[in-house]
């Protein structure tokens, strides 16, 4: 029992990382970055079909900047000029899906929404007016 404590547990360190709040935010940016996978993977397998939620943007965003302020935390220049700059493309396709989301408009058959590049409902078939 002491080996398996002391292998959790050593010296101060839990899993043989000194912790401290700093480390937290680099380990959340880390699991959140990676979380992005994860959804984007769930919401193409339901779909049977390539999909990239809107939250996928909202998870690279927020993980690259708690990376990004790790890195600048640490001072490590490599990490700093991988997350710097990473934000733009991000808040663009967030920006983007709004617009396209808004452009949306409802059928006058069936109120559903119809994608602005429509010729026809894709919900009851009707001819987009």
């Amino acid at each position: 029992m002491d080996f398996i404590t002391n292998l959790i547990w050593h010296d101060g360190k839990f899993l043989g990382v000194e912790w401290s709040a700093w480390k937290g935010i680099g380990y959340a940016g880390t699991v959140i970055f990676f979380s992005r996978f994860l959804l984007q993977w769930y919401a193409t397998e339901r779909k049977k079909q390539v999909v990239v939620p809107q939250a996928f943007w909202w998870l690279s965003l927020t993980g690259a900047l708690l990376l990004f302020t790790y890195s600048v935390h640490q001072r490590d220049s490599v990490f700093i000029v991988s997350y710097g700059f990473t934000w733009i493309p991000y808040i663009r396709n967030i920006i983007i899906h709004r617009r396209h989301k808004d452009a949306h408009t409802d059928c006058a058959g069936c109120g559903q929404k119809i994608p602005p590049q429509a010729n026809y409902c894709p919900n009851c078939g009707g001819k987009v007016v």
